[in-house]
């Protein structure tokens, strides 16, 4: 019996994303009857502990740190994994026999500006190293691994698309329950939603601007609601999109809680997600999952993940973006369309899906 590690360290300091993929990883491994033993490694800085009863590892490398590479070796030495999987992306330099690392983009590669200097640093520094060092690599979407493959010369046969999958919360729900949840919130009973980190790279002064000559064509339109936390470079963005003048028009709203994000898809007319760059695009799945209706850049991972289902638009160009709105939100025909097919394409990613695809990499490789 091989001994396997899965890092969820990042989990006691970050929700969403990466954390979030981890965390529902191992959740679904911790359901399934595993020939191997399965140990999570957890930051001593851990409120909880995720993939119960998975056996849990409490470790005092912390996540990101200049030294961990070389600390987190040391203090994996004694634990003797066969196989250690590093779910955000950089391996340490010696954890276990064999190495799996989780690539989700290389928004990093691509717009280094949109970041700060720790995390440039961080993953541009490293990524080479930890791509030639992995003994094989997931990637979460198709136009990651091309990306791995054209800019780092990663093998394609090193390299598994594993997708993400979407929490069964993510369903159509009862308007009138809907509509309570709504009022409770303080939210409005109809508006467009943007869901995702408040940062440069999800292109909301891009998104602002389209909304403006939207709203210029249309007297009725609904509010537009941001859905998220401060991110990189929060001040100058919000200032960019505070002098185009949409004052109670755009809500920004950083207190929605997990349990109550599908309450928010369900009551929104359409979901947009107008991302320079996405890995994979995780709220465009739970959108389509609740049967809302999508807008998406036609850039990096977000066709893959629509389908057929969305409308795609070009991200640098806020007349098209207002153009992709304008459809979501007038065409009736399309709407009803968008939303059963949305539901249809959101059942092809399932966690357990990802998680049995994940095993079958961690076997190949013992």
């Amino acid at each position: 019996m091989a001994h396997i590690g899965i890092d969820a360290r990042l989990t006691a300091y970050r929700t969403g994303g990466i954390s979030t993929y981890t965390r529902r990883l191992v959740e679904a491994l911790a359901v399934r009857s595993l020939p191997h033993r399965v140990s999570v490694l957890h930051s001593r800085k851990a409120r909880e502990r995720v993939g119960t009863p998975l056996r849990a590892i409490t470790l005092w490398t912390p996540p990101h740190h200049r030294l961990e590479r070389l600390a987190l070796s040391v203090e994996l030495l004694p634990r003797r994994l066969d196989l250690l999987h590093s779910t955000d992306f950089i391996p340490p330099l010696k954890g276990a026999k064999r190495h799996i690392i989780t690539v989700h983009d290389l928004t990093f590669w691509h717009y280094p500006q949109y970041l700060t200097a720790d995390s440039r640093r961080y993953y541009n520094g490293q990524i080479r190293q930890a791509v030639a060092q992995a003994d094989h690599i997931l990637s979460v979407s198709h136009a990651t691994k091309a990306d791995l493959v054209d800019i780092l010369n990663a093998p394609p046969d090193k390299i598994s698309v594993v997708w993400h999958g979407v929490d069964p919360a993510y369903r159509r729900l009862a308007p009138e329950e809907t509509a309570a949840r709504l009022a409770a919130l303080g939210l409005p009973s109809c508006y467009l939603l943007h869901v995702g980190t408040w940062e440069p790279r999800k292109n909301l002064v891009g998104l602002a601007r389209a909304y403006r000559t939207l709203q210029a064509q249309q007297r009725d339109l609904p509010p537009l609601l941001l859905v998220g936390r401060v991110g990189w470079h929060y001040d100058a963005l919000r200032a960019d999109i505070d002098v185009l003048g949409l004052g109670n028009a755009l809500l920004w709203r950083d207190d929605i809680g997990d349990n109550d994000l599908p309450y928010v898809y369900n009551g929104a007319l359409v979901a947009v997600t107008a991302s320079f760059y996405e890995g994979f695009g995780m709220p465009a799945l739970e959108a389509m999952a609740c049967g809302v209706p999508v807008a998406v850049s036609a850039r990096s991972s977000l066709p893959e993940v629509v389908g057929e289902v969305g409308i795609t638009f070009d991200p640098d160009d806020s007349d098209s973006i207002a153009a992709a709105l304008a459809q979501a939100t007038n065409d009736s025909a399309w709407r009803a369309r968008a939303t059963a097919d949305g539901i249809a394409r959101a059942q092809a990613f399932k966690w357990e899906d990802c998680a049995r695809q994940t095993f079958a990499a961690y076997e190949r490789l013992l």
